[in-house]
């Protein structure tokens, strides 16, 4: 009889620092790879001894059966979703770890201890039995998916430009293309370059634009010098033969650089050409001008799409989530809606021609960029398949369309929101908010959201917020400070959401993170202060769960149900007395997949729930680190895997970066 394995392997990542060449992974052949420079491209990569598209001990797995995870988020539809029934409410406690895969970072940081490396983001993907993943410093491995053993490495040396904008060493991944045989590998670097690689060997494709790579900070209109200002560290988007790119970008001007505009940008994945740019501000003449007020598009920046991109190919249309314009938190010299900030946006992937576009913030001062791709979902009805968008949002909103025509399935309010009393601001009157489905998470802060266990407990959190301007969602930032909820962490994050086609659900994680912003002018530049805040006697400030799920129908738009995500509050000293019903969830940032049976979710733990109920049926320990990256999961020779990043830290070394590998026994 045969017998069906399952195998989760999780990624868990330190903070390193280092400046040197990366090394393989624990777990690796013993033909062990060697790097050789490459004179092109000031690049290294392993030798061609090691080929990912070869079956043999130092190379690819025999494959008799799979089911793949080629793309980023699963899918182009970004659903997290993998169509596999090995796993199930009796067994999933059961996984046990089989092997671990250690990243290139550790070796890389012992050998250079004056590089710190940020958490261990990256989500791999899976081909033909290979996974391709990246580390903090833009290592690419490939690595035997059935073994866990090192194929291949290459290294862009993109540390050598210095630390990386906003978060530092962090990087989330690549994207994978194959076409008659061909097959590429398509790497966004800190440094700002476009890497195209062959897959099999890991060598740089010299077809590709100029000798392997593009420079990403040329064409932008603004000289882009300094690394702290502009790089590239989430995967681009394969869509058909295009390649689609986005960037990250310091969100506040330090008054010494002119900061370049998030444009999207698309090329032709085998000769690297530019196909199209995406203005998401507006030059003259082009759409949305109008929404900038004094001209202020021309010296405008940011609005970027820092996460990901999702796409329907059916329908030639890649998707974008821009960001908010700088400054993050002031908008007195950018006055306007500002289109296309905090936009959904809607191009044919051809020509980059606009299709349709849905801007959910007005003018934002709140960070609430949008954090992750669109989920595609198919909705399975009586009259029909509906093909509908849901971009998830920081502000606990999800936006749901028609992805053709970019019409809301449930209608879109234009409402009345505070307004700000700083001199030189200008809010919006008001700001688009669903009808359905409801906020997945707190909005606001109000007596009715406070924690309030004990009369004690509620009396103290009151003293807290005393100090600051609060109220319904959009109040504005103030140089007094103002308390908000949900804040720039969300609210949903990068980490997205889940979507099950056979339920018709969307599963949205988020976490409850009150921050207080204030902003002070100084000058010409106005600066920004942010802060998480506490509750009272260490605890969370507004009411459980802190961490969640919410399970939300996209036939009817009706909350099905919510589950608290971790643990670690319920037996708190300042709750002695207090009964407590299950979990009161962890503030940690929660990932999620689902597979045919279950959602999972990744946090401080596996976490495995009914898709039906939200009932908790089972659990499983991330040895020594929390999960740190979107989970994924294919099958290999009737094997199902899933891979969870976990590990890392931000201004000290942390855990090591693995992937942890679990197996039914």
């Amino acid at each position: 009889m045969n017998k069906n394995y399952l195998y989760i392997l999780i990624p868990i990542s330190i903070f390193l620092s280092s400046c040197g060449g990366g090394g393989g992974g624990g777990g690796s052949s013993d033909n062990s790879s060697v790097t050789t420079n490459s004179s092109n491209t000031g690049s290294t990569s392993t030798s061609t001894l090691n080929n990912a598209c070869i079956v043999s001990n130092s190379g690819a797995p025999e494959v008799s059966q799979q089911k793949m995870w080629p793309h980023y988020s699963s899918d182009q539809l970004a659903t997290r979703y993998i169509d596999s029934d090995k796993l199930d409410e009796d067994n999933f406690s059961n996984l046990t770890v089989a092997w671990t895969w250690e990243a290139p970072s550790e070796k890389f940081m012992d050998e250079n201890p004056s590089l710190t490396a940020n958490r261990n983001a990256a989500t791999p993907i899976m081909v033909n039995g290979v996974l391709f993943t990246t580390s903090q410093f833009n290592h690419v491995s490939a690595i035997n998916a059935e073994t866990g053993n090192t194929i291949w490495e290459f290294d862009p040396v993109s540390y050598s430009q210095g630390i990386a904008v906003n978060h530092g060493f962090i990087h989330r991944g690549l994207a994978f293309w194959e076409k008659d045989g061909e097959k590429r590998l398509l790497l966004g670097t800190l440094d700002g370059f476009l890497y195209s690689l062959d897959a099999c060997t890991g060598e740089v494709d010299l077809q590709f634009s100029n000798g392997g790579k593009v420079d990403l900070k040329e064409g932008l209109g603004v000289a882009v010098t300094d690394n702290q200002l502009f790089g590239i560290n989430a995967p681009p988007l394969v869509c058909k033969d295009t390649v689609v790119v986005g960037s990250s970008i310091i969100d506040w001007p330090d008054g010494s650089n002119w900061l370049p505009p998030g444009d999207v940008r698309a090329y032709d994945i085998i000769t690297g050409q530019l196909k199209w740019q995406f203005h998401v501000i507006p030059h003259d003449g082009e759409l949305g001008e109008e929404t900038w007020e004094n001209n202020s598009n021309l010296n405008a920046a940011g609005a970027n799409v820092w996460s990901t991109f999702s796409c329907d190919e059916s329908l030639n249309t890649v998707y974008l989530p821009t960001s908010t314009p700088t400054n993050d938190h002031w908008g007195g010299d950018r006055l306007g809606d500002g289109l296309f900030g905090e936009t959904i946006v809607a191009l044919d992937i051809d020509s980059g021609e606009r299709q349709w576009h849905f801007q959910t913030v007005h003018h934002g001062l709140w960070d609430y960029d949008l954090p992750a791709a669109p989920n595609l979902v198919n909705v399975t009805t009586e009259n029909g398949v509906e093909k509908l968008l849901a971009q998830v949002s920081k502000q606990a909103f999800l936006y749901v369309f028609d992805r053709e025509t970019g019409q809301p399935k449930w209608p879109i309010v234009e409402t009345t929101v505070p307004q700000s009393s700083e001199v030189g601001e200008q809010t919006s009157a008001t700001q688009p908010i669903p009808s359905k489905p409801l906020p997945f998470d707190h909005q606001g802060v109000n007596l009715n959201n406070l924690i309030d266990f004990t009369p004690s407990l509620r009396s103290q959190a009151l003293d807290i917020i005393s100090q600051w301007d609060y109220g319904d969602l959009y109040t504005p930032p103030s140089q007094r400070g103002t308390l908000t909820v949900p804040s720039i962490t969300g609210g949903a994050s990068w980490s997205g959401a889940t979507y099950h086609p056979g339920k018709n659900m969307l599963y949205v994680p988020s976490g409850t993170f009150p921050f207080v912003t204030s902003i002070e002018r100084s000058g010409l530049q106005t600066l920004q202060n942010r802060d998480y805040v506490h509750g009272p006697q260490g605890l969370p400030l507004m009411k459980p769960p802190y961490a969640r799920i919410t399970a939300i129908s996209m036939e009817t738009g009706d909350h099905v149900w919510v589950s608290a995500v971790g643990r670690g509050y319920e037996n708190s000293a300042a709750l002695s007395g207090v009964t407590i019903d299950g979990d009161l969830g962890a503030i940690q940032r929660v990932h999620a997949m689902t597979t045919k049976n279950l959602v999972i979710t990744g946090q401080q733990r596996l976490t495995a729930f009914n898709l039906d109920t939200g009932e908790k049926v089972g659990e499983v320990a991330v040895p020594n680190s929390i999960v740190e990256g979107n989970l994924m999961a294919y099958e290999l020779n009737d094997k199902l895997y899933i891979i969870v990043p976990v590990g890392g830290g931000e201004s000290s070394r942390g855990p090591k970066s693995q992937l942890i590998a679990y197996r039914l026994n």
